[in-house]
């Protein structure tokens, strides 16, 4: 799985630590999902520019913790030659909501992060919880990665 991270602003900057997760999720759910061969892009980011996209595609005026952009759900023109990469999409995460979520909920930001990241993974691979069945099977999808990832809501 190759994770692309990068951040926005880009004079914002985050621990290594935060990085080192994000790609230890994405990669775990690569290997889970048999989707070693994808490609997705990570932006970390702050509360004020995930609110812009928040508003600018969903419609709500307000932050959120992480963004799933899937271009899978679209038909891309087959390519010859190269190596046969599945780009799955890109992932915007804001930090300080995960900060904010970690303090609120009272486990750490190593655990908020993975969990986001897992979260956007899933959503990038077709999962959603807009009605109740979705939403108990992706709970349970994200509920069997943390456990891979060995990471407990601490």
């Amino acid at each position: 799985m190759e994770v692309i991270i990068s951040n926005y602003p880009e004079e914002q900057s985050f621990p290594q630590e935060i990085e080192d997760n994000v790609r230890m999720a994405a990669e775990m759910v690569g290997k889970l999902y048999d989707v070693e061969n994808g490609e997705v892009s990570v932006t970390l980011t702050n509360n004020a520019y995930i609110h812009t996209l928040n508003k600018q595609y969903r419609g709500i005026d307000r932050p959120t913790d992480v963004l799933s952009f899937a271009l899978n759900e679209s038909v891309e023109p087959e390519t010859e030659g190269g190596p046969d990469i599945n780009v799955l999409g890109d992932l915007v995460i804001s930090v300080e909501r995960a900060e904010e979520q970690a303090q609120e909920y009272g486990h750490s930001l190593r655990r908020e992060v993975a969990f986001l990241t897992v979260h956007g993974m899933l959503h990038l691979l077709g999962y959603d919880h807009m009605e109740d069945e979705e939403r108990e099977q992706m709970e349970a999808e994200q509920r069997f990665v943390m456990e891979k990832l060995g990471i407990s809501r601490e």
